[in-house]
């Protein structure tokens, strides 16, 4: 692995490999028999604003030996007009690996693709995968395993974070239900791609994982092992805030929908949360433990990365 740019990418083995990896990073925090990023700079840029991914990143870097250095949009030339090939042809000469988050898709590739250096996705409009790594981990803590388990992705499936967690599903051993109005629903494209052959709304990968989409809410949540939302207006979606809330305002996680759920069901949120909106207050506070060590899970997830990164390079 030399890059982490979206779980479409990434294998089943290198999945499972790194979700290893980041249970021992969790165990072994503060006493890690290396430091695989000694002596590296990394540079962080962010044209979108973030709390858990900054902090994360930069935390994980520092304690795996390496120095961080952060880039906001106005800090650099991206913003008045430089081709983001200059930008990575640049940094590819002076820093060891690059984590940005961003817009396009195709910023993250073309910087990975020109800088010749580690490059990791931390969010773009079209995946989100360290969050779904971190995710998958703590289904695993909490749940013993996510294999054979019941995913319920309630709300806008068409985001970035349900999207990355049908490529997951496309590649591993659990079933992602999405429940989304019939506009919220993922691109038809990006399930062909994911399911190739796959006709309808349920698909199935020969691993034993499967997709369903629907607009049925209740069908959706019951029986299911996990109930996982994320807010209705994602960055760069302001504009349509008034149109969405009134779309998306039935699909809340609440008391209901987890009573449909299977028995001590997860409630997961990938934050930061708008009580009311996508969850109501008294079911997010009910959940916090686990919604709390899913966002403490962002930090061993990506170190597992970050590691995994350092020792293919060499």
């Amino acid at each position: 692995m030399n890059h982490l740019l979206s779980i479409e990418s990434l294998s089943r083995d290198e999945m499972h490999a790194i979700l290893g990896l980041a249970a021992r990073m969790k165990k072994t925090r503060g006493a890690h028999e290396k430091h695989p990023l000694r002596h590296q700079c990394w540079a962080l840029m962010f044209s979108k604003s973030s709390t858990r991914t900054r902090v994360s990143f930069e935390v994980g870097i520092r304690e795996l030996g390496g120095d961080v250095f952060f880039l906001a949009a106005d800090d650099i030339q991206l913003g008045r007009g430089e081709p983001i090939a200059d930008t990575a042809r640049v940094l590819g000469r002076m820093c060891q690996g690059a984590v940005i988050r961003t817009f396009a898709q195709s910023e993250v590739e073309d910087f990975a693709r020109f800088s010749g250096i580690p490059t990791i996705n931390a969010l773009t409009d079209s995946e989100h995968p360290c969050q779904i790594l971190a995710d998958l981990q703590t289904v695993n803590e909490k749940l013993g395993s996510f294999a054979g388990k019941v995913v319920a992705f309630i709300g806008d499936g068409a985001c970035n974070v349900p999207v990355s967690w049908l490529w997951a599903a496309s590649k591993l051993d659990f079933e992602l239900r999405i429940a989304a109005p019939a506009e919220f629903q993922p691109d038809p494209a990006v399930i062909a791609r994911a399911f190739p052959g796959a006709h309808g709304a349920t698909c199935s990968n020969p691993q034993g994982g499967r997709l369903v989409v629907t607009d049925d809410l209740e069908a959706a949540a019951r029986g299911a092992d996990v109930l996982y939302t994320d807010v209705w207006v994602s960055m760069g979606k302001e504009e349509e805030s008034a149109y969405r809330m009134a779309q998306l305002g039935g699909y809340q996680i609440n008391a209901r929908l987890v009573a449909l759920a299977k028995p001590g069901a997860l409630v997961m949120h990938c934050l930061p949360a708008y009580r009311g909106k996508e969850i109501d207050e008294e079911t997010f506070e009910a959940n916090a433990a686990t919604i709390f060590d899913q966002a403490e899970n962002r930090l061993h997830a990506q170190k597992a990365v970050l590691w995994m990164l350092a020792e293919a390079r060499g």
